[in-house]
């Protein structure tokens, strides 16, 4: 009876069909003892709820009564939550065993239905702080899948909200969140009404470019590259080979970058298996391997880091002259005779001069604010380029207005702008390149945690009767599920899996926080990316890629980093109508210089006011589009959240998002229920106090006998 309850125990775990025996032995052992298998005395008849005969239970039940039921558990966090629901479970009657997977957020309960229900398990879970669903309930939810859309061409909060808005309004879809520090898009939609590809497509309508990160779908996803002899046939050869392999679900070529993408279902097939396919069907011509930039995010990330360090420095060469010239210049005498002599007419050299400099800042250099300001207005949705692209222009244009009628005239004193257009734009640029390298930085922790995986590992080759009969090295991005690794002392452990044979200590601090070595034999599991400190073991893995612990970590940090706090959301809101607004109160400040022109200066003809009134309102119109901009208010938060929890995770703290970080605030005491994740994990002598006169040699005589 006990192999037949430990191979139901991790079969639902670990996918059920087929390895009974890889089953048995990744089942978690209980962290307490076993309740009674049965509940004593005619007590337990009013715990049954189980809708069972307690007269027929006491009489006739057997051993094959028993039931085993899985539970998606949300909220534990660390080990002491999974001991906690274990704990509430066991405590229940007629509970055979239970045993909680904290990193799968799964509880699987042995127990007797007739004294006990499911919906009694589940409040004893909930009851004890957690949320709790039976499996059998999840399994209709799996139609909802959570899709990840990488967005290029966002600009502002502005253009965040625009897009979660359309997305949030699309049929099928429950909940979206977009972050602009990320550039991704979450989304959780059902399958059986909208489609990713049509969520790439809504995105794409509102004038922003979406790339698929992630389905949610049972598959996998891998980019190839391939070199060598890539002509029609080769690329067809390519093609219907690797969708005749068992396991493919779809295959993608992109000639440009000699790129295959490839789904597929990891229990079936990996990625060594669709390399040795394409390579063996090209006869030795064509050579595939990882694709190392598979979604392309770094590789675009520095490409515009680039360009906007390039575009601020072309644009201090020419605003730094500008601005010395109307700034600086004019308080040296020598200077300001130079700048004032006039070219034509009233227009001096250096009116002509800022002109000509802040020309290429405007158009050439700004241009991109431009683009920006044309696709908000296309769409329907005024940004940050909007702003700046007004601000600047007004600024500019009026500057050039005034030049030219110094030129056509021999009295007028004309008052230009320059130096604010291109001063500006040069700061926004600047602000623009702190605000990507703020960006990159945040992804510096997660790249980190992907490091804890080794790069390399040692692949196991048997034969038919299952002896070692070679070994060889091999990227640990090509496990495939039931290779056999071989862990050496002191090397890192590349997938998850179980020791099948070997002893050691394998130091799991880097995960699990217990600073002390866990003992490890054949049966017991391991984690990737934890060390093994003495002792060679043989690994059998089980969960590798997407499915490994190590990936579920870095997926809670970017979750956590997608997550908004309150503060946020309030800030979402506000960012969304505050554009217009802005725009809105800068054309009525205009307005308003023109209405007292006329009720004041000129109360009996349409005649301007004087020229140092409007300029006046000019500078002061200019200053709210362009400084108003709800950049601060949007970037801020998300920024801050994405930093905390990424160095949090690289400190091995996991920050459960922007909420968890605006209470803590509130936090007056924090309480460890092991020193061992604060300190080196063993008692050490800090300070001795002798109470009695005696030689000191002595004193540690006694103290060494002691220990």
């Amino acid at each position: 009876m006990g192999a037949t309850t430990r191979a139901l125990f991790l079969s639902c775990f670990h996918g059920g069909g087929g390895g009974s025996e890889v089953s048995r032995r990744l089942a978690l052992r209980p962290r307490y003892p076993s309740m009674p298998r049965r509940p004593k005395g005619a007590a337990v008849a009013g715990g049954g709820g189980g809708g069972g005969d307690l007269e027929a239970a006491v009489g006739g039940e057997s051993e094959e009564e028993e039931k085993v039921a899985v539970f998606s558990v949300s909220g534990m966090t660390c080990a002491a939550c999974a001991g906690s629901v274990e704990k509430a479970v066991k405590r229940l009657p007629g509970i055979h065993d239970a045993a909680v997977d904290v990193l799968g957020g799964r509880a699987q309960v042995v127990f007797y239905p007739a004294f006990v229900s499911e919906n009694k398990i589940t409040e004893a879970i909930e009851d004890a702080g957690f949320e709790a669903k039976l499996i059998d309930e999840e399994v209709m939810e799996k139609n909802i899948l959570l899709c990840r859309l990488h967005i290029k061409g966002m600009a502002c909060k502005y253009c965040t909200s625009t897009v979660q808005f359309v997305l949030q309004a699309s049929p099928g879809v429950q909940r979206a969140s977009v972050a602009l520090a990320t550039e991704e898009a979450e989304i959780r939609y059902d399958r059986r009404i909208v489609s990713a590809s049509q969520l790439i497509q809504v995105v794409e309508e509102t004038g922003f470019e979406a790339i698929l990160l992630t389905t949610g779908e049972d598959w996998s996803r891998i980019d190839l590259k391939m070199d060598g002899v890539l002509d029609e046939r080769s690329l067809m050869i390519v093609k219907s080979s690797v969708q005749a392999l068992p396991g493919v679900e779809n295959i993608k070529l992109d000639t440009k970058l000699h790129k295959v993408t490839i789904s597929y279902k990891p229990e079936q097939t990996g990625p060594r298996d669709l390399i040795e396919v394409i390579e063996s069907a090209t006869s030795g011509l064509v050579n595939a391997s990882i694709y190392l930039e598979a979604d392309g995010r770094d590789q675009h990330r520095y490409v515009e880091i680039k360009r906007y360090r390039q575009s601020f420095l072309w644009s201090l060469i020419f605003t730094i002259p500008v601005f010395l010239t109307s700034m600086v210049f004019m308080y040296i005498p020598w200077l300001k005779a130079g700048l004032e002599r006039k070219v034509f007419n009233m227009m001096s050299t250096g009116e002509l001069l800022r002109w000509i400099l802040s020309t290429p800042v405007q158009f050439v250099i700004g241009r991109k604010f431009y683009a920006g300001a044309y696709k908000a207005m296309c769409r329907g949705s005024p940004n940050m380029d909007v702003l700046i692209a007004l601000g600047t222009n007004t600024a500019y244009f009026y500057s050039v207005y005034s030049v030219l009628q110094a030129a056509t005239s021999a009295n007028y004193m004309s008052t230009d702008f320059f130096e604010t257009s291109s001063m500006l734009i040069s700061f926004i640029l600047l602000g623009k390149y702190l605000e990507i390298l703020a960006k990159g930085k945040t992804s510096e922790a997660i790249a980190k945690l992907m490091d804890l995986a080794p790069e390399t590992a040692i692949l196991l080759m048997y034969d038919h009767e299952g002896n070692v009969v070679g070994e060889k090295e091999i990227d640990s991005r090509l496990i495939q599920k039931n290779d056999v690794i071989k862990v050496v002392p002191g090397g890192k452990v590349a997938s998850d899996g179980f020791v099948i044979w070997g002893q050691s200590h394998v130091n799991e601090s880097m995960i699990t926080g217990e600073s002390r070595p866990v003992a490890k034999r054949k049966g017991d599991t391991v984690i990737g990316g934890t060390v093994n400190e003495n002792g060679v073991l043989h690994v059998r893995a089980t969960f590798v890629g997407s499915e490994s612990a190590l990936a579920q970590i870095v997926r809670l940090v970017e979750s956590a980093q997608m997550a908004k706090a309150p503060v946020q959301k309030f800030a979402d809101q506000i960012s969304r109508v505050f554009v217009p607004l802005v725009i809105l109160f800068s054309l009525l400040t205009w307005l308003a210089w023109f209405v007292a022109g006329r009720l004041h200066s000129y109360p009996n003809s349409w005649i301007p006011p004087s020229m140092d009134s409007f300029q006046l309102a000019l500078q002061f119109g200019i200053s709210v589009m362009v400084i108003a901009c709800p950049c601060a208010l949007g970037l801020a938060t998300p920024t801050a959240v994405m930093v905390a929890t990424g160095v949090g995770a690289s400190q091995g703290v996991l920050i459960k998002g922007g909420q968890a970080l605006e209470s803590a605030q509130k936090v007056d005491c924090i309480v460890f229920d092991k020193t061992g994740t604060l300190t080196i994990g063993k008692p050490v002598v800090v300070d001795t106090r002798l109470l009695k006169n005696m030689v000191l040699r002595e004193f540690y005589d006694y103290a060494a006998a002691a220990e």
